[in-house]
């Protein structure tokens, strides 16, 4: 099971529009954050998390032209404003494209792209999705078992990910302000885990990179990654500052869950 970064920014993505802070004017490609998404896939099967408003520009970048089933995490713009882009999936398909959402998030789906879900919509040059309410509940699609994590995070509801597939794991949890104590067990242990750290500042709604560092020396995964940074974070510094078992994630960072430990020994 491997594990592509296509986007590992905040809401407004990296630069931030007219923006000329050091991280915005950098010149390092690691500080370019398109918005958060992560593509997890076996020889079998290929999972999109998150359809962001990047998502056209992510896939004609790593050449993504077809996928087993979205999955989101929750209903903000910066999680699902791509959803149009998934027509291109659907093209080559003669089955509706798996949907799989908690009950709010696809809710709110229905109320912004409702002519995609209305049973009327056969046509193939459109998305088709056959959603799925998960509710809570793990979930198989093709190889990879996939479990629900409830986290918190603003005011909506939002979950996480632990994907499971050939003894190997990996957790994603891109939005998050606190960690509910029933969540703990279901992110421990991981051979890979991947966790918002928006910022150094306190924040209402998103970890802190400080916070993410101190859950994931409790979570103890084999390799703690930090995604969905803002502006006021940059990659080399806090490349220097995470402890030795993590890593910044950054557009276009994959990883091999069978080998985690070697993602970090690769750091400069």
């Amino acid at each position: 099971m491997r594990v592509l970064f296509l986007g590992s920014g905040t809401s407004t993505g990296v630069p931030v529009i007219g923006c000329t802070c050091p991280v915005c004017t950098s010149d390092n490609p690691r500080n370019m954050r398109l918005r958060s998404s992560v593509l997890v896939r076996t020889e079998k099967t290929t999972l999109l998390v998150d359809s962001c408003p990047d998502l056209r520009m992510q896939a004609l970048r790593h050449n993504l032209t077809a996928i087993d089933a979205i999955i989101y995490t929750h209903e903000h713009l910066d999680h699902t404003a791509g959803f149009d882009e998934m027509r291109a999936f659907c093209w080559h398909r003669e089955d509706r494209l798996p949907l799989y959402a908690g009950s709010s998030c696809l809710a709110q789906l229905r109320r912004m792209f409702g002519w995609a879900f209305d049973e009327s919509n056969t046509y193939q040059g459109y998305i088709r999705p056959l959603a799925h309410d998960h509710a809570g509940k793990p979930f198989v699609v093709g190889d990879i078992e996939v479990t629900p994590v409830p986290v918190v995070h603003a005011t909506v509801e939002t979950f996480g990910y632990v994907f499971r597939a050939a003894g190997l794991s990996f957790g994603y949890v891109p939005d998050i302000a606190e960690l509910p104590e029933t969540s703990f067990p279901l992110l421990c242990g991981l051979d890979a885990l991947a966790m918002d750290g928006l910022c150094f500042p306190p924040h209402r709604t998103h970890l802190t990179i400080d916070q993410n560092v101190e859950l994931m020396r409790r979570l103890a995964p084999k390799l703690g990654l930090v995604t969905h940074c803002g502006h006021r974070v940059e990659y080399t510094q806090l490349q220097k500052y995470l402890p030795d078992f993590m890593i910044p994630a950054y557009d276009g960072l994959e990883i091999d869950c069978s080998m985690p430990e070697a993602e970090r020994e690769t750091r400069p």
